[in-house]
């Protein structure tokens, strides 16, 4: 069986494409740099981080991009020469909006392409493309010509927002649209039609979209037509895939889909979900991502295995020879010339600024910058939470000198969400250790545990999480007592749902490390060693080894 999430932790919008025995899916990466997650697979089953094709500042610079903006949905083909990879980068969201609102919503979503002849590139600069909408997409069509999709975005007050999916030719050589842009699909009463995706099959154009928000109420919908340009018929069985209205399902969220073919000719379906935690309702991973196979009806109709259009858990295997991969080690120890794969960074196209591997070899240190606010330049390295229960563990090698100096640990959202357990120094306590909680919806907009007066020298730091129980935790290095901070934070703060009002929350959960100069004199922070292990639910985290 192939259990969901494939793609555990933040890992949204995927995109799938099979180019001979090997399946890619690319996921959105918001304002973590480099851009756009690509993992392989050769069974459907196992999966791998391979590659993120936005590496450099010509493809990408996401410097001011507000909180979970960035890139969205993006979309990855291949056309028999070549793999096309299409994005957009969010440069201003607004507040959260419904159709009809008496206001405006004015939003900046800017649309690009880059290709690649391998998937692990070297991958081109951008060719701009549009910025009507986003969620954009790229249709090779059987006559040869190609197709750009993308959400049409109506900010004018009073009408729908999600004005429906448009369609318009984009000619390679000339590495523009041309021609007139079409309406072709307006969406269904569900609403917020966005994420489009198109097919050809037995003589029909088929279009998946996603609608009722990428929240409770997500769903697939599909729809056909004859001519590429429609009109468009709605499945008789819409939506196809959805945990609207379904409480019981272990995972919900359920939509933003891709389908592909294995060999065999059995139609696979990839799509976004979240796991809600029990006793807070709050997906604490983000939204991850799912697979399960179709089936094309008597009237060729797409539907769930079972007619039920539920998401599943446990899915049969596709019947491809099987492929793990090798598991990441529990420790990254920064020997390597790069980061370890699992990790990223904030929005900046200029890693040198905020962080080296061979100023202090076998460390990584950072160059404390702006605030852990920032939405410019902050020293922030970190990796994605993929499992509820886990145990992150650092060695780190600091010296601040005044209170606008810090270094420590961190559980991070977004820059109003995240808990930070950090080395800081001031004249009436000295060095000390304390813990700043950005609460999304409490009545305080922060809050500071107590300080903890701390020797001079290298610390290890831990955090622990248990669904939404977090604890901190720090020993001097080489010692074997751990000290327990006494407070409990809430982790499920970490999450889409905890937000203040009409802030967008797209993205998840990340632990990593940080450092911050406030004073703008680049004070240095060097770890050596970074732990991750996913384990079981522990009722005392004090007797964990």
């Amino acid at each position: 069986m192939i259990l969901n999430p494939i793609l555990p932790g933040f890992n949204p919008d995927p995109s799938i494409v099979r180019v001979g025995e090997d399946y890619y899916i690319a996921t959105s990466t918001f304002e973590w740099f480099p851009g756009v997650q690509i993992h392989q697979s050769r069974d459907l089953e196992h999966w791998r981080l391979l590659t993120r094709p936005l590496t450099r500042a010509s493809q990408l610079d996401m410097r001011g991009d507000p909180d979970s903006c960035g890139v969205w949905a993006p979309c990855l083909s291949h056309d028999g020469e070549r793999f096309w990879l299409i994005y957009t980068d969010v440069k201003r969201y607004g507040r959260t909006t419904v159709g009809g609102a008496s206001g405006a919503s004015l939003r900046d979503f800017h649309n690009y392409l880059v290709t690649a002849d391998s998937i692990e590139g070297p991958w081109s600069d951008p060719v701009y493309i549009n910025s009507s909408g986003f969620d954009p997409s790229l249709f090779h069509a059987p006559d040869g010509r190609k197709w750009f999709l993308n959400q049409l975005w109506d900010h004018r007050p009073g009408r729908n927002r999600f004005a429906g999916i448009v369609a318009q030719e984009y000619a390679p050589g000339e590495q523009r649209l041309v021609g007139e842009r079409h309406l072709i699909f307006p969406g269904t009463e569900l609403g917020l039609t966005e994420a489009p995706h198109l097919y050809h099959r037995d003589g029909w154009y088929y279009l998946i979209t996603a609608e009722g928000g990428t929240g409770w109420g997500h769903a697939v919908t599909l729809a056909r037509s004859r001519d590429l340009l429609g009109p468009y018929e709605v499945a008789p069985n819409n939506p196809i895939l959805t945990a609207r209205d379904r409480p019981h399902a272990p995972l919900q969220r359920a939509g933003h889909a891709d389908l592909v073919e294995t060999p065999d000719g059995t139609p696979w379906l990839v799509y976004l979900c979240g796991r809600p935690i029990p006793n807070r309702g709050r997906c604490m991973l983000g939204r991850e991502t799912a697979i399960q196979p179709m089936r094309w009806t008597a009237d060729s109709w797409l539907e769930t295995l079972d007619g039920s259009g539920d998401p599943a858990v446990e899915v049969p295997e596709a019947g491809l020879p099987e492929q793990p991969w090798p598991d990441q080690p529990v420790r990254q120890d920064f020997r390597g010339p790069d980061l370890p794969v699992d990790f990223q960074w904030l929005r900046t196209p200029y890693p040198e600024r905020i962080f080296s591997l061979s100023a202090r070899p076998g460390n990584l240190r950072l160059y404390g910058r702006e605030s852990i606010g920032s939405l410019f330049e902050q020293s922030l390295v970190a990796r994605r939470l993929q499992a509820h229960c886990v145990t992150v563990t650092t060695r780190m090698d600091a010296s601040p000198a005044h209170y606008q100096q810090a270094a420590g640990l961190v559980a991070y959202y977004n820059s109003a969400k995240f808990h930070y357990l950090h080395l800081t120094h001031d004249d009436a306590i000295g060095l000390h250790l304390r813990v700043m909680s950005a609460l999304p919806d409490g009545t305080t907009a922060d809050a500071f545990s107590e300080p903890v007066p701390v020797p001079p020298g290298p610390l290890e730091l831990r955090m622990t999480i248990d669904f939404e129980r977090l604890r901190c935790a720090w020993r001097p290095a080489g010692e074997t007592v751990w000290h327990w901070l006494p407070e409990l934070f809430d982790a499920s703060i970490l999450s889409d749902e905890a937000t203040a009002p009409g802030a967008p929350n797209f993205t998840g959960c990340f632990v990593g490390v940080a450092a911050q100069d406030m004073a703008g004199t680049a004070m240095s922070a060097d770890f050596s060693w970074f732990d991750y292990v996913e384990r079981d639910y522990a009722t005392d985290v004090t007797l964990l080894g």
